[in-house]
């Protein structure tokens, strides 16, 4: 599209705030193409984007074309006529929830909305226990302050899939942005066409979540002490008041504590990094906790540290994911209330180490594409088939978990109750989660991962990586850092080629622009556009006999692709 022609469209049909940040950019072509030059694309994530003025942003008009195409979509599918609406903490959260369910009631769609800032998997439970049609939440999860977006769900709670996120793009491209708002945000709410969700909603979830607990008492009786910070975010009421349920004694960083779109303290609010625990550890430092929690925004990841020595020993959701497993599934087992037919599932970037702490119990895991999408797909199976009590955890490498089939998406408040409690069954037993991880490698062998985000600068930059990520699919390497690869999974193709005996055999999995080379049994490379930004992602897993050996091969994995590029 043109930016320049797109650019005088919007300005003789802006008023006010957008006209007057229309007029500031007008004679700065870099900015005007920036924000003119291509579209917010709507896909199974939905929209995520940097707000402003714009089709490539997120502003009144492209949110409410968005809802607008939802409804379209809705009112054409045969689903029941009600959404469900969620936001978090960002700056326009609350503003562009209210103008979705304005943009919804005005078409015929019931909105139920909550009337404050709820986790992502709150919604998702809310569509459910509501019985609506379809969800939004607004959010940008782990982004930067400048970002928000949009993410749609289905009846089933689960993020929308390929074919209804195609249906609903598609109705998007049928409405007019500059259609003015059919009727207010507060006439609607006023004749019950808008209604906010209850506290009772919230007692639903709180409850729901509890029967997934194994050993909550243990708490108590640990006396557990925790450090938690919602990083500013949606996970701060709902955490809070499950660790109180639970008897924890907790402390939060004052100044994380309260909801803020600024992320003045910790601007890259994702709590895979390390900076996002620096107010944590500077208060654990006083209090001597336990363990040490935060969430992201939305709170749908968590990520934790433990004090260790004279400093914190952080996790990687690929150890916690395998703690949690291991935990769950020992203590099902001891009670005797394994299912007969087990699942856990895990994405496919995930860590091999899962596979081998499941296969202990007699469980085998499902291995699914990345996106908790795909781990909510394995839950309606099951459910479809009468056997939902099947589904023991779901997890993926980046933070999120999920026990339960009460959502169809990733849950830090669940995840924050089953750690605490898992926390407080080791403290009875004299050990720390440290001391649990350490017997994890021992019994099953050190598997590292290593992720490298290379993020595209130039058009130049990104082409190179789309033509690295096609040459390993025709022309693999004979090895990489030194070890043989033995095999190439393409699965934009949908195969897993033998490099030896040129066989090939399906993925079995949804197709996806992505490729893997498999070393042999020392680990793999995985090479993945991500979806929402420009860049792609390197994931490395080496497994060896020592930590240090592991570590080792990842550091030449690293060096043997930053080399091609």
């Amino acid at each position: 599209m043109d930016a320049r022609t797109e650019f005088n469209r919007w300005k003789a049909n802006c008023k006010g705030a957008m006209l007057e940040e229309l007029l500031a950019m007008e004679n700065d072509d870099a900015a005007v193409q920036a924000a003119f030059g291509s579209k917010a694309s709507f896909g199974t994530a939905g929209i995520r984007s940097v707000m402003g003025v714009g089709t490539a942003r997120l502003n009144d008009l492209t949110v409410r074309q968005t809802a607008r195409g939802l409804a379209k979509y809705l009112l054409e599918s045969g689903g029941s006529k009600t959404c469900a609406i969620g936001y978090d903490c960002r700056h326009n959260s609350r503003r562009f929830a209210e103008v979705c369910a304005a943009a919804l009631a005005a078409e015929g769609v019931h909105v139920y909305l909550y009337d404050r800032l709820c986790p992502t998997p709150m919604l998702s439970f809310a569509v459910r226990y509501l019985k609506c049609g379809v969800g939004m939440v607004i959010s940008a999860s782990h982004n930067t302050k400048e970002y928000n977006g949009l993410k749609c769900y289905g009846a089933d709670g689960g993020q929308m899939t390929e074919i209804p996120a195609a249906a609903v793009s598609a109705a998007m491209e049928t409405v007019d942005l500059f259609e003015p708002e059919k009727e207010s945000y507060e006439s609607l709410l006023a004749k019950g066409a808008i209604e906010y969700i209850s506290q009772d909603v919230w007692e639903a979830y709180y409850k729901r979540i509890s029967q997934e607990a194994i050993a909550p008492e243990n708490v108590k009786k640990a006396e557990l002490k925790v450090v938690y910070s919602p990083l500013c975010g949606a996970g701060g009421e709902p955490v809070q008041e499950m660790l109180k349920r639970l008897g924890a004694t907790y402390w939060v960083p004052a100044s994380q504590k309260d909801p803020s779109g600024d992320f003045a303290t910790c601007p890259n609010p994702n709590p895979e990094n390390d900076t996002a625990f620096n107010e944590s550890y500077a208060l654990a430092k006083e209090v001597k906790p336990d363990l040490v929690m935060a969430t992201d925004p939305d709170s749908d990841r968590i990520a934790v540290a433990i004090p260790q020595g004279d400093g914190f020993r952080k996790f990687s959701g690929n150890e916690m994911g395998c703690m949690l497993l291991d935990y769950i599934l020992s203590s099902l087992q001891k009670a005797d209330k394994l299912p007969k037919e087990p699942v856990a599932v895990k994405s496919i970037v995930s860590t091999p180490l899962a596979d081998r702490v499941a296969a202990a119990y007699g469980v085998k895991i499902r291995t699914v594409l990345t996106g908790f999408k795909y781990i909510g797909g394995v839950i309606l199976e099951l459910e479809q088939a009468g056997h939902p009590e099947d589904f023991v955890l779901g997890f993926e490498e980046s933070c999120g978990y999920l026990k339960g089939d009460y959502a169809r998406d990733k849950d830090a408040v669940v995840a924050a109750m089953l750690i605490s409690e898992m926390a407080a069954t080791y403290k009875l037993q004299g050990k720390t989660l440290g001391d649990v991880m350490d017997g994890i490698y021992q019994r099953f062998g050190y598997f590292v991962a290593g992720l490298k985000n290379v993020v595209f600068t130039s058009d130049e930059q990104k082409a190179k990586c789309m033509a690295l990520l096609d040459e390993f699919r025709a022309n693999p390497p004979k090895e990489m850092a030194d070890y043989a690869v033995t095999a190439v999974a393409d699965f934009k193709a949908g195969t897993i080629r033998d490099v030896k005996t040129g066989e090939t055999t399906p993925t079995g999995l949804p197709t996806e622009n992505m490729v893997m080379l498999t070393l042999g049994e020392q680990g793999r490379i995985i090479l993945r556009p991500f979806g929402t930004e420009p860049k792609i992602k390197f994931y490395y897993t080496a497994a060896a006999d020592s930590m240090a050996t592991a570590e080792a091969m990842i550091a030449k994995m690293d060096e043997a692709m930053t080399a091609l590029l």
